[in-house]
């Protein structure tokens, strides 16, 4: 049994590596397309892409692994159910839940790696993938000098080539002007030929003009003088520096995102959950206590109400203030700064409403961000599993191993659960649903699905068999019809 065991799993871990593989490169694909303006033409060292990539590929790997899983599952089963393995196992008396065992204990285990990995390596890997994009989207594009146009890529210097090489080496008919000073076009150069090139540590620019000339306007003495007299100097020769500033990579420290709701994990989540919830109930409660508890108004009627004591006697022996009979019986002056200060507190009340409600609408928000990141942990590392429980029976079931059909199937189902669990994320979010129904719910929908699978599978069920269908409605019976034409 031991044999048999092993000889199972090493039919299940060959195609959970290719397709882990395969997945992971379909992901990124689309990622790196989503981000590709942000790399292209920045220059980026080797080392530079490859860290780019692991970050990248950690960041994905919650997503691929439940593919995978999926897709291994009906591959593998599929095969030894195209092969007559199954059914010469189950001859033997072997049960497919005895023939299912070891990969289930092997799915166990990738779930709890799943749940370690996401609580461990993605929050790092997060951090280090959000600093490293931040730094090369402040990086400056490599220079890029076209035949014809001004180019201003160049710190100080604006150039304009005429023509250049077949290899882009040599420039022809060069035009720059020098802004160095800072005074605007003072100073023009014109040049028959010329090299560019910047130094390996990119902080360098370095252009040889050949045969060519400089026109530079130089500062009149003259204080009446609205001209300025130009000096021009030729030259066979002439160098130019100047220093490149954002054209290398400058690192972003990453202690600035470590607050961020990815680059958690479990009990950091689990800590600013709190932290936001108290946030929330405390301006809950400063609100309700500033409506209740008027202080300033209370104290201004009291004074008010103690001004016309001679109107009003009565107000002496109550500890509270009628307001009715204050407005009947004060004159027309304190009357009107009673309305004016009701008017007043109101808006007041109005106001500081607004104000809390809009900060417990993006405190929810935010609550809910960190919520859903937590669960999320959970649900992708069962999602592993549920995704065995469904892809082994369904293998069994329609015994077809390979890459076609499996895929297909794998694609189709991956993409339901992907769409309702970022639908019920989606929800969550903006609070219009609950937590447990949001990102719970693609979990609630897969898991009967795979138990339900699973126990057609190893009752032999025929699920997908058209007979047993046909079989099914050759029960009922229709007057006044023939059984041809109620199954044509």
């Amino acid at each position: 049994m031991k044999r048999l065991h092993l000889y199972i799993i090493k039919r299940f871990i060959g195609p959970l590596i290719v397709t882990l593989l395969i997945s992971l490169f379909v992901l990124l694909m689309q990622f790196l397309w989503v981000y590709l303006d942000d790399l292209v033409g920045k220059g980026l060292d080797l080392n530079i892409i490859v860290e780019f990539l692991i970050y990248t590929l950690a960041m994905l790997m919650p997503m691929a692994l439940p593919l995978s899983m999926l897709l291994a599952s009906i591959m593998t089963f599929g095969d030894m159910g195209e092969n007559n393995e199954l059914l010469a196992m189950k001859a033997a008396g072997i049960s497919l839940f005895r023939i299912m065992k070891p990969v289930i204990i092997v799915s166990i285990l990738l779930s709890i790696g799943a749940f370690q990995f996401a609580n461990t390596v993605i929050p790092v890997s997060y951090k280090k993938l959000i600093a490293l994009m931040a730094s090369i989207r402040q990086m400056r594009p490599e220079i890029v000098v076209k035949e014809g146009m001004f180019s201003n890529d160049i710190d100080n210097f604006s150039i304009r080539v005429g023509r250049k090489s077949m290899d882009g080496s040599m420039l022809y008919d060069i035009m720059i002007y020098d802004h160095r000073n800072d005074r605007g076009n003072e100073s023009v150069t014109v040049a028959d030929s010329g090299t560019m090139k910047i130094t390996t540590d990119k902080r360098y620019m370095i252009l040889n003009l050949y045969t060519g000339e400089t026109h530079e306007e130089v500062q009149s003495n003259d204080r009446e003088s609205t001209g300025y007299p130009i000096r021009m100097d030729k030259f066979n020769k002439q160098t130019l520096y100047s220093k490149l500033q954002g054209m290398e990579l400058e690192r972003k420290d990453e202690s600035i995102f470590r607050n961020q709701f990815r680059a958690l994990n479990n009990k950091q989540l689990q800590y600013f959950v709190d932290s936001i919830s108290k946030q929330v109930e405390f301006s809950n409660t400063e609100q309700a206590l500033s409506i209740v508890y008027p202080a300033p108004v209370t104290i201004a009627m009291t004074t008010l109400a103690r001004k016309s004591t001679d109107a009003l006697p009565k107000l002496r022996l109550h500890k509270y203030i009628d307001i009715d009979s204050l407005l009947q019986n004060s004159i027309q002056p304190i009357r009107k700064q009673l309305i004016e200060g009701a008017l007043t507190n109101a808006r007041n009340n109005l106001r500081v409403i607004k104000q809390v409600d809009e900060m417990n609408v993006a405190n929810t928000r935010m609550l809910n961000r960190f919520d859903t990141e937590w669960h999320k942990k959970y649900t992708y590392s069962i999602a592993c599993l549920i995704f065995f429980f469904i892809g082994a029976p369904l293998g069994a079931i329609i015994r077809k191993g390979g890459l076609g059909m499996p895929l297909v199937v794998s694609v189709m189902l991956f993409i339901f659960y992907w769409v309702i669990s970022t639908t019920g994320e989606k929800y969550v979010r903006e609070a219009t649903h609950g937590l447990w129904f949001g990102v719970w719910f693609s979990t609630f929908v897969f898991l009967p699905a795979g138990i339900f699978l699973t126990y057609k599978a190893v009752t032999d069920s025929t699920i997908l068999s058209l007979d047993a269908y046909r079989d099914f409605f050759k029960k009922f019976r229709f007057p006044g019809k023939k059984e041809e034409d109620i199954l044509s």
